[in-house]
């Protein structure tokens, strides 16, 4: 693997060594060639259109509708990829930007040409459809997907119907756009004069900078006022929009006769409403170790009055550095648990060129990992040498390995796995790179901030989490009960979260009662941010069952956790993680994650008490 030390001082992405940049000629040789496959999923597109009334035919005649989903499948990865991850590298770039708006356009005429499939496939009767895949060995791998119509059938509309829905997808869109539009494209950030003298634009990343760097309590307070400010002035307007989303999840919800917005959110995976209604009362009465942590950052800070807008600032400073070399080295090192052939493909993977590792002028933020079947993953990274860039690595890392797994193990079909599923993969590499650094220090301040890392990362993906879920599961019931969504009752609903779940631990500004407003989410995604909790516990359980015990019960543990891995999508999340020994229904999965809250807070203040 290249030594690289540190990152590049350039902005300018041409002058960054191209080892550590993403090289794209694995999807597509050139933009002749991505023209070419966008030809071919047309003519792909147009010719599934003609397989219609034939599924009646017999299975063979259903293995080649499937078969040519899975062509147009493939294609529809590639030429995603191709578009979105050169727009996110340089998102100044107007012709990218404009292929991929090309891209989703043909997502869109694909859609509508295949609304016929599903209610067809449903005429055949399920004991037929059984016995045809029973008979016939290539239907096999389609198996679970075939069969998991049938589960969502009184779900399906007849063609009209799903033709009308498919109709109505740009049109649900609109909610989501005019957000997007008013929280970035419209939105005017103000400028504050902060204690130094100096005047700054807040836009998000300045306030987040603010929050986690300026040691000046009255500084955050300053940029937390009129941050929040912004989003107030046009809290009517926020509200009318998020009214859209919440009646579009009804909508959507009433068309398919589902008895509520959270089970259709929820029953293309099969999951029971009852793990979030279970997750959301566990959490709401294990808030005392989100109490305590916040109280001892107080003390620890020394603040007479503590606000959420403290919980970002370091409580100790440090000017240790990790650069992508050693954070490399760092992560192969802490999955070593999980054996040589593990870390054989992990090693491969970030020895090639399918990881985009410093940030450019024009680079989006962030970090993900995007897949694509039959090339392998893509992992975008902004490596600033900061303990956080390292975890990042090390979550990231997480992804690409299931999507590695996954997909050298599973057909297409059923290689991509769930969110419901992924984050577990993320978290759980987190996870051992934590437990590997803390082994390899005595020192109680590196210490202190490694465990600082991980409640924080609870508080964050956990709690905070939790607390939307908490917000959306409410707001989704007023409407459907037809009670109005007003800025006043968004509002509301949001402060009084804020005191069940911190209590008195925090001074909770009145402000704050308008952060719903700009959690992106809520907008975009409805009934998601859930997941991120359920795949925080469910890594917390694999962990511990990976690394405590007798030797023979933590090899077992390993083995159901790599075949969960390498399951990708083949049977319904819940049933996968209860493969793996997880079993998200019961109350003390999530309690668990709880109790190990209580344990690092404890483990923070014996570190403290040992720091001069």
């Amino acid at each position: 693997m290249a030594a690289g030390t540190s990152k590049p001082v350039t902005q300018n992405r041409a002058d960054i060594p191209a080892e550590f940049r993403w090289d794209f000629t694995p999807i597509y040789a050139n933009w002749q060639a991505w023209e070419a496959g966008m030809n071919e999923i047309d003519s792909r597109i147009d010719a599934f259109a003609k397989l219609k009334g034939s599924l009646k035919n017999g299975p063979d005649a259903v293995l080649k509708a499937y078969q040519a989903f899975d062509q147009i499948g493939m294609l529809q990865y590639k030429v995603y990829g191709y578009t979105a991850l050169q727009r996110d590298v340089d998102t100044r770039n107007q012709d990218v930007a404009g292929k991929f708006q090309r891209v989703m356009a043909l997502f869109s005429k694909l859609g509508t040409a295949t609304s016929w499939f599903t209610p067809e496939l449903l005429t055949v009767p399920q004991a037929k459809m059984e016995k045809w895949i029973a008979t016939t060995p290539a239907l096999k791998q389609y198996k679970f997907t075939i069969l998991d119509n049938y589960r969502q059938q009184k779900h399906v509309l007849d063609e009209k119907g799903e033709r009308l829905l498919s109709y109505a997808a740009r049109f649900g869109a609109t909610p989501k756009a005019t957000f997007q539009e008013l929280s970035t494209s419209d939105i005017k950030f103000p400028m504050v004069t902060l204690s130094d003298g100096k005047e700054i634009k807040l836009s998000p990343g300045t306030y987040q900078s603010v929050l986690a760097t300026n040691y000046q309590q009255a500084d955050r307070a300053k940029a937390f006022e009129a941050y929040l400010k912004t989003y107030a002035a046009t809290t009517n307007t926020y509200a009318a929009i998020y009214n859209g989303v919440l009646q579009q999840g009804w909508f959507n919800a009433q068309a398919r006769n589902f008895p509520a917005t959270l089970e259709s959110a929820l029953d293309g995976n099969a999951i029971p409403a009852s793990v979030v209604t279970t997750l959301v009362d566990t959490v709401r009465k294990g808030t005392a170790p989100l109490q305590r942590y916040m109280k001892l950052r107080k003390k620890l800070l020394g603040l007479d009055t503590y606000h959420l807008y403290d919980g970002a600032i370091p409580i100790y400073k440090t000017d240790k550095q990790y650069s992508y070399a050693d954070s490399r080295d760092q992560v192969l090192a802490s999955v070593a648990p999980l054996g040589a052939d593990y870390v054989a493909k992990y090693q491969k993977f970030l020895a090639g060129k399918q990881v985009d590792v410093y940030e450019n002028e024009g680079k989006r933020s962030g970090a993900y990992v995007s897949g694509i079947y039959g090339v392998g993953p893509y992992m975008l990274l902004n490596h600033n040498d900061t303990q956080d860039a390292l975890f990042t690595l090390a979550h990231e890392g997480g992804h690409a390995m299931h999507t590695v797994l996954a997909n050298e193990t599973q057909p297409f079909v059923t290689a991509d796995y769930t969110i419901f599923v992924a984050e577990v993969a993320s978290t759980t590499n987190e996870r051992f790179l934590l437990n590997h650094l803390l082994q390899a220090s005595q020192d109680p301040k590196e210490r202190f901030l490694l465990l600082q890392h991980a409640v924080d990362s609870i508080v964050g993906t956990f709690y905070t989490q939790v607390l939307f879920a908490d917000f959306e599961l409410q707001a989704h019931k007023l409407v459907e009960q037809g009670q109005p969504i007003t800025s006043d009752v968004l509002n509301n609903i949001y402060l009084k979260l804020l005191t069940d779940y911190y209590g008195d631990a925090v001074m909770i500004d009145d402000l704050y009662k308008y952060t719903w407003s700009r959690i992106p989410h809520f907008y975009n995604s409805p009934y998601y941010v859930y997941q991120y909790a359920t795949c925080f516990a469910s890594s917390a359980k694999l962990f511990k069952d990976m690394t405590t015990g007798p030797a023979s019960s933590r090899a077992a543990a390993t083995d159901r956790y790599l075949a969960l891995l390498k399951s990708g999508g083949n049977d319904h999340p819940m049933k996968q993680l209860q493969k793996a020994g997880v079993d998200l229904s019961k109350r003390e999965t999530v309690q668990a994650m709880v109790d190990q809250m209580e344990e690092l807070v404890a483990q923070m203040e014996a570190e403290a008490a040992k720091i001069p």
